[in-house]
């Protein structure tokens, strides 16, 4: 008793209508069966946006989405990714995984971003796959997937996950106007109509229409993947001529030399050029213009929720894929750097015994939605391969919790030269006309981020032939002004490179074993990993 949604509901609504009326029928007569049991379980809504940041004012366009889910519920000040790139970043979501574990390693094909490799391995496990089979859920995505969902090398558009009752996705990255979306496997091309194609407003009309016709009768989980604020930035008209006097934020780290970091960090431009500066603040102003549609997605679905009188059984969380910067470091624009603002996002959760006005400063990560989502849905996770924990118990006042996770990073360069970076030579991408590069090969990079109640830290190393060492207490340095990986003491940058190995070694289980600053944490020497021990050394020869 499937609907066939096409999502041109407003010419088929009376037959969907049909068919709903015999699904209830159908159920009706279900009596004790899983049907009539599982209604009473919560539903969930995950809203992921694209390229939101925290830690440069992001949430500040977002007042209605701060109201009904912050205000509304918890708000995490230390919300953490995997990986800061679209692609790694939403595999680790979907599967609970660090990087190294689902193998998605950038935004590409070879990368394994939406492959047929990662078809066959993962796409079975993700959690929404899970809640369908095993929970009784019933399932709607609408937005953004994997970017190189669609290709003809991965099976186009014609390729529907399992996991997903209704599915709507945008045929690779993120567009406004003029894509092709998968409506449950069939191509449905968009113009630039604003009125019928602004995607974000379509995104939210879907949303809305699944409510509207979905059975009452299953508990359901919704996945709203909005393409805003990521490029190309384009506005609903009736927002363009917002935030015409803002401007990125001049923090601290805001157009300064990163003299004690990364070559890569190092070779950026103090200060920019005026052009660089007036571009950057240009694309601020368009992301967040990008950000009010959005505030008006959420608005929507939260409403429908109380029209229907489902909103207080439903748990709605809010983030993004990765974080974002405009200047920093003189860097002008991107998000592939270890720092807060590329690897911080927000994360506002509301629902059911979740206490309003709440902040938490607990350390989550991106891996830790699907545990979570899965705890909720009555699923216990242990059974799962997930990396990931339910932070569940978090929001119910528990204070019980881990003190640091995992961040990796592959940099993406190019075999030959850039042409906007002829200097440079090869090995280096994402480069901007005055020659600073965003991204390059040897920009591959792990880092433990810790937060406990003794120590707010963050140790990081890169895999090259210096194994460059960064470490940051935040506490003191918010802003990651300076590098102190030269004065932290030998035993420190020990204990912490044997967890970063551990952390990139983990798997299920064996990821949550407990952190540095975690008082059952035990470091024995003799157990340093014999298969890096050209990285330690090499660690030891670096700080001498």
């Amino acid at each position: 008793c499937q609907l066939l949604v096409s999502f041109s509901y407003r010419s088929c609504r009376p037959a969907l209508l049909n068919c709903l009326l015999i699904c209830v029928t159908l159920w009706s007569n279900l009596g004790s069966g899983v049907f009539a049991k599982s209604y009473r379980r919560p539903n969930i809504v995950l809203i992921l946006t694209d390229d939101l940041d925290i830690a440069i004012g992001g949430l500040s366009p977002l007042n209605k989405t701060k109201k009904l889910i912050g205000d509304a519920g918890i708000s995490f000040s230390n919300a953490y990714v995997a990986s800061p790139l679209c692609c790694p970043s939403r595999a680790s979501i979907l599967t609970g995984k660090y990087p190294h574990n689902h193998h998605v390693i950038n935004n590409t094909l070879e990368g394994n971003c939406s492959s047929k490799a990662w078809q066959k391995s993962e796409e079975a496990h993700t959690f929404p796959a899970l809640l369908k089979a095993s929970a009784g859920y019933q399932t709607f995505f609408a937005g953004k997937y994997l970017n190189q969902y669609g290709h003809s090398e991965a099976g186009g558009v014609e390729h529907v996950p399992p996991g997903w009752n209704y599915w709507v996705a945008l045929e690779k990255n993120s567009k406004y106007y003029n894509y092709t979306l998968s409506v449950n496997g069939k191509a449905q091309k968009h113009g630039a109509d604003y009125s019928k194609d602004y995607l974000t407003d379509v995104l939210a009309n879907m949303s809305l229409d699944f409510l509207q016709y979905k059975s009452s009768y299953q508990p359901f989980f919704m996945m709203v993947s909005t393409p805003a604020p990521h490029s190309p930035w384009t506005a609903a008209p009736q927002y363009q001529g917002s935030f015409n006097n803002t401007k990125a934020p001049r923090d601290p780290n805001f157009n300064v030399h990163g003299k004690d970091k990364h070559w890569l960090i190092r070779q950026a431009k103090t200060p920019m050029s005026n052009s660089s500066v007036q571009f950057l603040d240009d694309a601020f102003r368009k992301r967040w213009r990008t950000l009010l549609s959005v505030d008006d997605l959420v608005e929507k679905i939260v409403k429908r929720l109380e029209f229907r009188g489902e909103l207080d059984n439903t748990y709605i969380f809010f983030t993004s894929d990765n974080g974002y910067h405009t200047g920093q470091f003189s860097l002008p624009l991107d998000k592939r750097q270890l720092y807060e603002f590329d690897i911080r996002v927000p994360l506002m959760v509301r629902g059911p015994n979740i206490k309003p006005n709440q902040t938490s400063q607990m350390l989550v990560a991106n891996v830790d939605l699907g545990p979570t989502i899965l705890d909720i849905a009555g699923l216990n996770v242990n059974k799962t391969q997930m990396d990931g924990m339910s932070f569940l118990p978090v929001m119910m006042n528990s204070s019980s919790w881990r003190t640091d996770i995992l961040v990796e990073y592959e940099g993406e360069g190019s075999n030959v030269s850039d042409p906007a970076c002829p200097l440079l030579g090869p090995g280096v991408s994402e480069c901007f006309p005055d020659c600073v590069c965003e991204d390059s090969y040897n920009n591959t990079y792990a880092c433990v981020r810790t937060v406990a109640p003794s120590a707010n830290l963050q140790y990081c190393e890169f895999d090259d032939n210096q194994v460059f060492v960064e470490v940051y207490n935040v506490t003191a340095d918010p802003y990651q002004l300076t590098n102190i990986a030269d004065t932290v003491g030998q035993d420190f940058l020990e204990k912490m490179n044997h967890r970063l190995m551990m952390l990139q070694s983990c798997s299920g289980q064996s990821c949550r074993t407990p952190g540095v600053y975690d008082p059952r944490y035990k470091f024995d020497p003799r157990q340093m990993f014999t298969s890096h021990s050209w990285r330690l050394s090499r660690l030891r020869q670096t700080l001498k």
